[in-house]
């Protein structure tokens, strides 16, 4: 890829998403200690050719006070991945969250079955 023409090839993409996803692992929902990726919060990331990049993910209940930490944690996170221009955290509230979102290692961490 060269500097004055950015085009991304898909496989380019699909790895720059999976380092989004890895970052975001780091953000830690603090209520319950667990990672934002393994909660199941994260519905959706998009990533354009111009680097934009589009987070949509929901929170455990609409009345979540942990919003505006959350999405000022994943700003930092992606501050570090150098392709990432203008993140942007979507909120959505459909499908809503239910703990079948979450991986198997934030079940056993939570203790649920």
């Amino acid at each position: 890829m060269t500097e004055t023409n950015q085009e991304w090839s898909a496989e380019e993409i699909e790895n720059i998403k999976e380092e989004i996803l890895t970052a975001l692992e780091t953000v830690i929902d603090p209520e319950l200690g667990i990672d934002i990726v393994n909660l199941g919060l994260i519905y959706e990331v998009e990533f354009a050719q111009s680097g934009d990049t589009v987070i949509k993910m929901t929170l455990t209940t609409m009345g979540c006070p942990l919003a505006d930490v959350l999405t000022e944690q994943i700003h930092e996170a992606l501050k570090e991945i150098p392709e990432v221009k203008n993140p942007e955290v979507k909120l959505v509230w459909y499908p809503a969250w239910t703990t079948d979102k979450m991986s198997r290692y934030a079940r056993i961490a939570l203790g649920i079955r």
